[in-house]
């Protein structure tokens, strides 16, 4: 059996891996064998269906220690932040325009007036109390949820407690050896 050096490391230039085996080496001077390490050339390839394979589990991979709640909030932090980003751009180029910097674009008029045509009217009493309703709903169900596992952390905790006073009480009705005396 030969000894095999591996270096799992990948190479840049060729997206390789770098293997040496122990080889025997005679050296011209001395005619003595002296054992080396030898390059091996060496690629790692895959299949294109296993690189979509591994592609799609890694796409799965979740965080477990951010919760679902916690990315939806921070996802929506983000869109927000864009969507002011977006804003003050499209503000300073129609200040642009205003002040004659800039010539009037018709066809993004054209887009902003849709855009604010397809707003919601947030006056209309029946839409505002119908998004306080869901609002209140959501609000309960976290409610609610964080109160069940309350309850159940403090049912885990006194069955705990009365677990630790039964193992206790075991433990204080065990007699106790007493040592035998020497030379008796």
């Amino acid at each position: 059996p030969r000894s095999m050096l591996w270096d799992g490391t990948t190479l840049v230039q060729n997206c390789g891996r770098m293997i040496w085996i122990f080889v025997d080496y005679l050296t011209d001077a001395t005619q003595k064998s002296q054992k080396v390490f030898v390059d091996v050339l060496s690629e790692i390839a895959t299949h294109e269906v296993e690189e979509i394979g591994v592609e799609h589990l890694l796409r799965d991979v979740k965080d477990t220690t951010v919760s679902s709640l916690a990315t939806e909030i921070d996802g929506k932090l983000k869109a927000l932040k864009s969507l002011d980003g977006r804003l003050r751009e499209i503000r300073s180029s129609l200040d642009l325009s205003i002040d004659g910097k800039l010539p009037l674009n018709h066809e993004i008029l054209y887009y902003l007036q849709e855009v604010f045509n397809l707003l919601l009217n947030l006056n209309v009493t029946e839409l505002t109390k119908a998004f306080a309703v869901k609002t209140s709903d959501m609000i309960l169900v976290i409610y609610l949820a964080s109160l069940i596992r309350s309850v159940i952390a403090l049912h885990n905790l006194i069955n705990n407690k009365m677990l630790n006073k039964k193992y206790k009480k075991t433990e204080d009705s065990k007699p106790v050896p007493v040592p035998a005396a020497a030379g008796s």
